[in-house]
């Protein structure tokens, strides 16, 4: 039996979406997703909020993935943005089988960390 009398096989947008959200989630440096101009502030990744800052559009066989991103203090953002590519690219691509053709990163935003910004022995 072939694999075209089995059926078709279609993954969602959504899907697609949570699992780049939650590869993006490990990656070190990421602080949080950023929802746009449109979506007000950045939102942490968790629960509702992992496909903030997503887009992505999904054929049969391949998918393109768009990440609006903010980065923590301090990091190299080249590097953390190469980091989160791989991570996608290989989360995406080892749980739906689809090829990834790109994963397009913009930086929207760096983040402070909590605890320095309530230094109360931090010179302003």
């Amino acid at each position: 039996m072939s694999e075209e009398s089995q059926g078709l096989i279609r993954i969602s947008d959504d899907v697609v979406a949570t699992i780049a959200g939650l590869a993006a989630l490990e990656t070190s440096g990421i602080a949080a997703m950023s929802g746009g101009i449109s979506e007000g502030l950045a939102k942490r990744l968790s629960g509702k909020n992992v496909q903030k800052g997503i887009s992505v559009e999904v054929g049969q066989l391949e998918a393109a993935i768009d990440l609006r991103i903010i980065v923590h203090y301090g990091t190299q953002i080249q590097d953390v943005c190469r980091e989160l590519q791989l991570n996608v690219r290989e989360a995406v691509e080892n749980m739906t089988g689809l090829r990834v053709v790109e994963v397009n990163v913009k930086v929207e935003g760096v983040a402070f960390k909590e605890e320095e910004l309530d230094d109360p022995h931090r010179v302003k």
